[in-house]
Formats: C-alpha cells, structure tokens, sequence
C-alpha cells in the first residue's frame, strides 16, 4: 500500500524550558538529488522546459493543485487533482451546489477508511479513475521500460488533454516515508528531469527529480501486493462513459451478486437448457439475489431547492434530456418487451417488483441527497424524508422538467431538496401532487434496469445455450452492435464495469492493471 510516514512519536517533544511543540513542520528537500521547483535553478529548468513546450500541462495542473488531507490520501488527492485538471464532471454535488472531485468522493474501489488506515494500491487508483469516468492507461515497470516512460511524459507534459501520476518509493530521492503517488508536472529535456508536484506539500516542495532516478524508484515492490509499482494516464473520454445507469460496489452484497451474474448464470443456462427466451428470463430472475438491486442503480440528480424558487438550468435539463434518451432506447429494444412482460407475470417471482413505487425511490434519494449535501453518508444522525410533492419547470419553452420536491428531517433540522427526474409523460402543473404514484412518470423501472442489466452480461454469458435457433435470437437480442449510439455506449460501460468488478472478486485487479479489452 502506498502510504506516507505520517505516524510519529507524541512523546518526543521539546523540554527545554520552552513550551513542549508535537510533531513536524515540513522537512527539508534532499538535494541533490532533487531541486526545489522554487529555487534558483527550479526555475531556470522550468523557464527552459516551458520554452521547448513540456510544460504546457503544467498550468492546469497547478491551477488544481492540492495537498492530500491525510497522511496516507496521496493516491486519492494525485487523482482528484488529475481529474479536476481534465475538467471532468463527477456528476454530484461536492458542497453547496458545486460538483468537483475531493479526495472523499474517490469511495467507489475501497473504503475511506481503510484508505485512511492503510493507503492504497496502484491497481485501485486505477480503479478510481475508471469509475470516475477517465481514460486510463496504467503500467507497472515491467510491462513498460524507461524509454517508453520517458515518452509518456513528454507526450503529457506537452498536452493539456493528458496528466501523468506517478507510484514511485521516496527512498531512492533520499527522503524520508515510502510509497507515494503524485502527478508529473513537466519535463526538461537537455537535463533528463521530471517536475514532480508532490502532493505532501506540508512535507515537501514540488520538485525536479533525474528521470532515470524516478525510474528505479518506480521499478520497486510494493511488498502488499507483491508487484512493482509505476505510472498511468489519464486523460478523459470524448463523450461520458454513462448517462443513467451504473453498477455500485457500495453494498456489501455486491460480490454475491456480481458471482452470480458472471459464473452461475451460465452454468445455469447450460444445465437448465431451457427452450425460448421466456424460459432463459425466468430461469434468470427466478434465481436473481434478493438484493440485486443494489447493484445496479439509476443515476438520480439531487440539489438543493432553491431559495427564488428558480427552476432547472438549460444545464440540468441537457443532463436529464441525455438520461431520457438512454431510457427511451431501453424500452424500445426488443429484450425490453420480454423482459417487462415476465416482471408482470405471476410467474417470475422477481425480486425487484416492489422496488417501482415513485414515492418510494423519492424519499430515499431525496434523503442520500441531503446527506451528501451535508457533508456526507457516515453521520450518525437519522435522515428521513417527511414529505414529497412534484413540480414541473418550462425551459425556454421547451417540454416541462419533472422535480420531485423532498422535505428532509436530520437531527430536527428540515432540508428542502429537489430529485431531477426524467421527463414526464403527462402535462403537470406547478403545484405539488402528494399522489406520485398516480402520475405518470417516465423514471426507470425495474424493467428497464433489468434490461440493461441484461445486456451489459458478457457475451460468453450465451455461448453454452444448446439450442442454435435459440442461440442465435438471444445473440439478436443482447448484441451490443445491433444497439443505438446512446445505449450501446451505457451497455459496453456497464459491462466494462461488471469484467473489472470480476477481477475484483477474484482478487485480480492489482495483478493486470491495464484496461481491459471487454466486447
């Protein structure tokens, strides 16, 4: 794990006569090998670098530079920092109104927690960035060598659209701790030299380290794992990796889930040879876990109700319209209409039926969203929605925006908020409507998630299914190509995810950290 030494000794203090001081300010730069950004000859390299254009990802870099919260956050800020500097959206709110990356919203791949007590790995970093919705591309030191390093950070440190974060162990720079990660700030070529932006900062200064040096220093084991360390990139996706839909590790029932959509759905179809589609999706969602879904959600947008009583932004509603568009297209594939009408059958024994009710799904958003608004989902304090109602805005005079308005109680204290809903099928007024139920509403249902659910499944999924007339409807039917630009894209990341949450379960994600090739 990459941690920093931020353990000391609270008994060594100072009793001189002067007041007994714990702890540590700063330490100072061992130089050589490093320079210190700030010194003399920190600054001829950066003039020098700058005027050969490596340095040109630099400027949105230190215009997002952080120093990580704890002592062992290095991965978490490095990442946050990155992603900020890529402009990319997270897609919920941090604090207030603004949605930008913190390291404590870097959760998905490993607890905060257990990030805190015992850092993280390189494979997980990777794992964040991914979820995050970036573009990574991760080596360690032996699926890599130093010529091709040294390429990677040119060609970032040249470009605003790419950042480099590097795992390296601080000992072959003469500094004190061990693991740490940090991005890679700029290049000078005539003296071989990386600009590391440690993000340590209350222990070191940005600093200029030998290229080769930061090599070896990458080339060592994380004893944790047993794998050398190294280097990704990120850069972001020119189109969102999802919409509406994406699957969450957050529950602990995840991985009984994720085994039972990757290694017994098939085994199942195999022993059960069933004889047409109905068969295959009763077979499927007979067995479905109880808690399936937790698994996979649909991405609600929660904000604060605003005091003006203003409506939703042209920004809100392209977000809704994009999520609105995945959902039309669930429902017009032809998987869609089977699936919809084994939910309704008394045979299916789904498991997810209940879970449909508006209101139901209302006061449980409208409550995470509070306590995420508030700082987060760990206070201890009871969150409960006392009440909600729904509301339609007209944005430049285009088709009304469904709001689910919630009155939130936490420790006695009431929060409004609104729960951003895909557009309504009926024409609303501005009033509230206690009766959510009986609206007309186009939110995702259990079908639609059920679906894609579906489709995201990995194409081995149907390979063993006997029957070749069979086979070949069920190819028509969950083939990504055969699928609109919108949703395909939501289904090759929603299977993305399920291939990396495999590797997880099987404790493999620090074993291949490249992105994996998923079809």
């Amino acid at each position: 794990m990459e941690r920093q030494d931020g353990g000391i000794n609270q008994q060594k203090l100072r009793k001189s006569g002067k007041m007994a001081v714990a702890g540590l300010y700063r330490r100072i730069l061992p130089s050589p090998p490093a320079i210190e950004f700030a010194s003399s000859e920190g600054k001829r390299l950066f003039f020098e670098a700058l005027q050969n254009g490596t340095m040109e990802g630099f400027f949105k870099l230190i215009s997002h530079f952080q120093t990580q919260s704890e002592p062992a956050y290095c991965g978490l800020a490095s990442l946050s920092m990155v992603l900020n500097a890529l402009a990319i959206d997270p897609g919920r709110k941090w604090k207030g109104p603004w949605r930008w990356y913190d390291e404590s919203m870097l959760d998905c791949c490993e607890p905060l927690e257990k990030v805190k007590a015992k850092g993280i790995t390189f494979g997980k970093v990777a794992c964040l960035a991914h979820c995050a919705g970036a573009k990574v591309e991760a080596f360690r030191t032996n699926q890599s060598n130093i010529g091709n390093f040294r390429n990677h950070v040119i060609k970032c440190a040249s470009s605003e659209d790419c950042h480099l974060i590097a795992s390296y162990h601080r000992k072959h720079f003469k500094q004190t701790g061990a693991g740490h990660f940090s991005p890679i700030g700029g290049y000078h070529a005539e003296s071989d030299m990386a600009l590391i932006l440690d993000v340590a900062r209350f222990k070191y200064p940005p600093h200029w380290v030998p290229l080769s040096l930061l090599w070896e220093a990458m080339e060592t084991v994380d004893e944790s794992i047993g794998h050398p360390r190294g280097f990704m990139l990120i850069s972001s996706h020119q189109k969102a990796p999802s919409f509406l839909y994406t699957l969450s590790c957050r529950d602990e029932s995840w991985m009984s889930i994720a085994k039972y959509l990757i290694d017994d759905v098939p085994v199942l179809l195999q022993s059960e040879m069933p004889e047409n589609i109905n068969q295959i999706l009763y077979l499927i969602l007979k067995s479905l876990p109880a808690c399936a879904g937790n698994f996979i959600k649909w991405i609600a947008e929660v904000r604060r109700q605003e005091e003006d009583g203003s409506g939703v932004t042209n920004e809100e509603k392209e977000r809704l319209a994009l999520k609105e568009k995945v959902l039309e297209q669930v429902r017009e594939t032809e998987l869609s209409k089977y699936v919809a009408a084994m939910i309704l059958s008394s045979t299916s024994n789904c498991k997810l039926r209940e879970k449909d009710s508006l209101s139901a799904i209302a006061a449980n958003v409208c409550c995470q969203g509070a306590a995420l608004l508030s700082g987060g989902l760990t206070s201890r304090t009871r969150v409960c929605c006392k009440a909600t109602c729904l509301k339609c805005f007209i944005v430049n005079g285009d088709e009304p925006t469904t709001v689910v308005s919630g009155t939130v109680v936490s420790g006695g204290d009431e929060q409004e908020v609104d729960m951003l809903v895909p557009e309504s099928a009926a024409t609303l007024g501005n009033q509230c409507d206690s009766a959510l139920d009986n609206c007309i509403l186009m939110h995702p249902t259990t079908s639609d998630v059920l679906t894609v659910l579906l489709l995201a499944l990995p194409p081995s999924t149907w390979s063993d299914i006997k029957n070749e007339n069979l086979s070949a409807e069920v190819h028509h039917l969950v083939s990504a190509e055969n699928l609109p630009d919108a949703l395909q894209q939501e289904v090759l990341h929603l299977r993305w995810q399920l291939h990396f949450l495999k590797r997880w379960k099987n404790n493999e994600v620090d074993d291949n950290v490249l992105s994996p090739a998923v079809g």
